[in-house]
């Protein structure tokens, strides 16, 4: 098993940041189509048809989110910066060794696509059921 870390900043603060990891509505305004939540549980819909219940194991307003994905532990932590902005780092961990380097690089498209939302306002994907990451597009 293996761990992937990637750190991205964002101009955004970590309020807002938080609402997009947090919310039914901002995930699904750059992780997938739709993220709705019952309880602790996150039902996911990806574009290619992939579905998975994920469970909330931490959340600390502005500063923390912990959940199960795909069999693997994702935690999201928080940092505001002192320009208002919030340096984010994304830890993986148990993720499947032969599903590295493909789970690697997704998280690298999501997390440039958060900054597209949380910056920009601008969702970077391409939502095309017949265009995902499956048929090697980055942006689906």
């Amino acid at each position: 098993m293996k761990t992937i870390t990637w750190k991205i900043h964002l101009n955004s603060d970590s309020n807002t940041v938080f609402h997009l990891l947090t919310s039914a509505e901002g995930r699904s305004k750059f992780w997938a189509e739709k993220a709705t939540e019952k309880g602790s549980i996150i039902h996911f819909s990806f574009p290619n048809g992939l579905t998975y219940d994920s469970r909330i194991l931490k959340t600390v307003p502005s500063e923390a989110f912990h959940l199960d994905y795909f069999d693997s532990l994702v935690k999201f932590q928080l940092e505001p910066t002192e320009n208002g902005g919030t340096d984010l780092t994304l830890i993986n961990e148990n993720v499947n060794e032969n599903d590295f380097p493909e789970v690697n690089a997704g998280w690298v498209s999501v997390l440039m696509n958060l900054k597209g939302v949380a910056d920009f306002q601008c969702d970077l994907r391409n939502h095309n059921s017949k265009k995902t990451w499956d048929q090697g597009y980055v942006n689906n």
